[in-house]
C-alpha cells in the first residue's frame, strides 16, 4: 500500500479514524495543504481528500481509499454546525488555508447557493458526492465503505488494511453534538502537519502538472 486516504465528508467520523490510526503507528495527517506532508504521512483524512481524491489516486497509485458513510439524517445537523462557524472564513476575504476553501466551495457550493445551509440542499450535496465516489470506485478493490457507528467497524477497517486484531472492535467516540475536539488539541508522536515545510516551502499540487 502506498497511502490511505479518508474521503468520507467532513463530520462522518473522519476524526474518529485518524485518531484511531495513530495508535496503529501510521503518520497521520487530518488535513494536508503541502507537498511536504503528504511526503511524511502515511494517511491523509478531510481536506482535501472528499474533494480530490481522483487527482490523488493518480499521484499514488497503489494506495487505499476508504469512505466514510453516516446517516444523512444526523448528518445534515452536524455540518451546519459546522459550516455555520466556518462560513465567514470561508469566503473570499476569510482567512482559512485556499486549499481548504476551494474543497468546501466545491463540495458544499457555498458561493453558487441562495441558501447553502437549507437541509434540503446538503442532502442533495451528501449523495450527490457519495455517488461520485461510489461510481468512481466501482469494482474496485482497494476501496472500503465504512461506517463508524456500527459496531466493530474499528475492526473492519483494520482487517482491510491487513493487520491483525480482535473482532468487535470500535472507533473512539470523539466530536458528539457541539463537543468538537479539534485535531490541534490531539497530541500524538505520529501526528503529521498539515503545513509541513519541504523543498518547495508550502507548495501544494499542481494537478495540471
Amino acid at each position: 500500500m502506498n497511502k490511505l486516504f479518508i474521503i468520507g465528508l467532513p463530520r462522518t467520523g473522519t476524526t474518529s479514524v485518524s485518531l484511531a490510526l495513530l495508535d496503529h503507528h501510521f503518520k497521520v495527517a487530518h488535513t494536508a495543504f503541502t507537498k511536504r506532508t503528504f511526503e511524511l504521512a502515511d494517511v491523509f483524512s478531510d481536506t482535501p481528500c472528499y474533494c480530490d481524491y481522483q487527482q490523488l489516486d493518480t499521484l499514488f497509485p497503489n494506495s487505499k481509499f476508504i469512505y466514510l458513510d453516516r446517516a444523512v439524517e444526523s448528518w445534515i445537523p452536524s455540518i451546519q454546525m459546522l459550516l455555520g462557524k466556518m462560513q465567514k472564513n470561508l469566503s473570499d476575504k476569510g482567512h482559512f488555508n485556499p486549499i481548504m476553501k476551494r474543497c468546501f466551495n466545491q463540495t458544499f457550493e457555498l458561493l453558487t447557493t441562495d441558501q447553502p445551509l437549507h437541509g434540503a440542499h446538503l442532502k442533495h450535496c451528501y449523495q450527490g458526492h457519495q455517488q461520485q465516489v461510489f461510481n468512481y470506485f466501482s469494482a474496485r478493490d482497494d476501496f472500503l465503505n465504512l461506517d463508524v457507528s456500527c459496531q466493530g467497524s474499528l475492526s473492519t477497517l483494520l482487517q482491510f488494511l491487513g493487520i491483525d486484531c480482535h473482532e468487535g472492535l470500535d472507533f473512539p467516540h470523539v466530536n458528539a453534538g457541539r463537543m468538537v475536539t479539534t485535531w490541534k488539541d490531539i497530541k500524538h508522536p505520529n501526528k503529521v502537519n498539515s503545513n509541513a515545510v519541504g523543498s518547495e516551502r508550502r507548495k501544494f499540487f499542481d494537478y495540471a502538472d
